[in-house]
């Protein structure tokens, strides 16, 4: 889906003011990483390494794996599509609703699909597919399953890709990255992108154990990870206490965003473990909605219309500022008193 995401501020004449529809953390980069990038400008006059190997033994030391057990990538997003490709023709199972680029790389090569619904997901049943996409949390319901051992010792023919990009906008979720080390059948998708801000680099990177690594890298085209997206890697991960995410802060600014975002009645809040969340318009559908609060406040919201199994009226909200959120607030309030 090359259109249909959120952040599509650019497709706009009208200012945005407040940007609700992207789930990237909107404190942007970490202190001293643009600084540290401009100093490293020089690294754009040499082609970059092919499998950007000093990130590589960076991410090797800093989850406790071997270099066979990583593969760096441009983004998640070529993460899926290398996944898809290696497993061409599988039968493939995608948990729904979920991140639409599943199901796109499946279909370019041939899988064969079953879709399983998220409360369904929830009792584990055994797979009978070669492959099943996980992403946890989820987007864009930010749920999580708190432990995926039973269901992938459960299922030990079938592949588990597990997507963490949102992980680090969670509590109490522990990351599935020591399952590499205890099953084959565990692929786990890491994003650098939406904890640090830097989604214009594509950055992110694949764990899995070494056959599945060797494949992947055979199939992986050359210097698709640019050396500005090397080099802020290389950053967050020798100052990665440092560049950690706000949660306190976060969680404060979620609770109190959703408690008054409650409080008008067209709008239904649903359930969430991130600082993202899924709301229904009661009134009209969520493309009207995010059309009238685009022209009459500059703010913008993520259509959520188009993942699988939800409605039109379904919209994604990420939690901002205190005092952009309650710019939110606001505009929908006239909404709801203009329609409702």
């Amino acid at each position: 889906m090359l259109t249909g995401h959120g952040d599509d501020a650019y497709r706009y004449e009208r200012e945005i003011i407040a940007d609700f529809s992207t789930n990237v953390w909107h404190g942007g980069t970490p202190a001293g990483l643009k600084a540290y990038l401009w100093e490293n400008m020089d690294r754009i006059e040499r082609y970059p390494q092919v499998l950007a190997e000093n990130l590589t033994q960076k991410i090797v030391k800093h989850h406790n794996l071997a270099a066979e057990q990583v593969l760096v990538c441009n983004g998640t997003t070529e993460s899926i599509y290398l996944i898809a490709q290696l497993f061409s023709g599988s039968k493939t199972t995608i948990l729904t609703p979920s991140f639409a680029e599943y199901e796109d790389a499946c279909q370019i090569f041939n899988h064969e699909l079953s879709y399983l619904p998220w409360l369904q997901a929830l009792e584990m049943p055994q797979l009978r597919s070669d492959v099943v996409f996980i992403c946890n949390p989820n987007n864009p319901t930010g749920r999580y399953f708190a432990d995926l051992q039973f269901w992938i010792k459960r299922s030990p023919g079938c592949i588990f890709v597990i997507d963490e990009a949102f992980i680090d906008f969670t509590e109490g979720l522990e990351s599935a990255i020591d399952l590499v080390k205890k099953y084959r059948n565990v692929v786990i998708l890491r994003s650098l992108t939406k904890t640090y801000s830097i989604p214009g680099l594509r950055l992110g990177y694949l764990l899995a154990n070494d056959e599945i690594i060797s494949q992947l890298t055979a199939i992986k085209q050359p210097w698709t990870v640019n050396v500005m997206a090397q080099a802020a890697g290389e950053f967050i991960f020798e100052h990665y206490d440092q560049v950690q995410l706000p949660m306190a802060t976060i969680w404060k600014a979620k609770a109190e965003f959703v408690n008054q975002l409650r409080q008008n009645e067209a709008i239904v809040v649903e359930e969430s473990e991130t600082h993202f969340f899924l709301c229904k318009t009661l009134v009209r559908n969520a493309a009207q909605l995010k059309d009238f609060l685009i022209q009459n406040h500059g703010i913008l919201i993520r259509d959520a219309g188009n993942f699988r199994s939800l409605t039109r009226q379904h919209f994604r909200l990420a939690t901002l500022t205190p005092e952009k959120n309650q710019l939110l607030i606001e505009a929908l309030k006239a909404w709801t008193k203009l329609h409702y």
